[in-house]
């Protein structure tokens, strides 16, 4: 087997971890929106116990519990990741910069990682395997591809 076709037999599995990627990282995203709302699986915040809902934690628990769920299952997929990927800029300007220039000393290397990738899976979309991919293929729309 020469290495042209490995390269491109591994290369047709990109949208496929393009929607792996997607899916891991929603299920992730989703545990920062829980532990703040529900302390679930664990209480993380200061003092233990929940965030209020109309405090700003609260409000960054609900867009992570319910932003990452609709990404889980890939619905809304684009518009979605881009306000989260929004919100990951907000958390880490507002609750890292200030303690420092280098995000993995100042706590904030994982509002960053999510700020990046959601800002990709805006651009590129959900992958295959999804809602939204699943209503494109039943209409056979192709306005919105990825």
């Amino acid at each position: 087997m020469n290495n042209t076709h490995v390269t491109a037999r591994w290369s047709s599995w990109a949208p496929y971890m393009l929607s792996i990627l997607r899916i891991i990282a929603a299920f992730l995203f989703v545990q920062y929106g829980s532990t703040k709302l529900f302390a679930f699986p664990a209480a993380v915040m200061p003092g233990g116990g929940t965030a209020s809902p109309t405090s700003l934690a609260g409000v960054a628990g609900a867009l992570e519990l319910v932003g990452g769920a609709f990404l889980l299952v890939g619905v809304f997929t684009r518009p979605v990741a881009f306000l989260l990927s929004g919100q990951m800029a907000v958390a880490y300007f507002m609750g890292h910069a200030g303690q420092g220039f280098w995000p993995v000393l100042n706590g904030g290397a994982p509002a960053v990682c999510f700020a990046f990738l959601w800002l990709y899976v805006s651009a590129a979309g959900p992958g295959p395997w999804g809602i939204d991919a699943f209503r494109r293929r039943k209409t056979g729309s192709d306005r919105e591809r990825g």
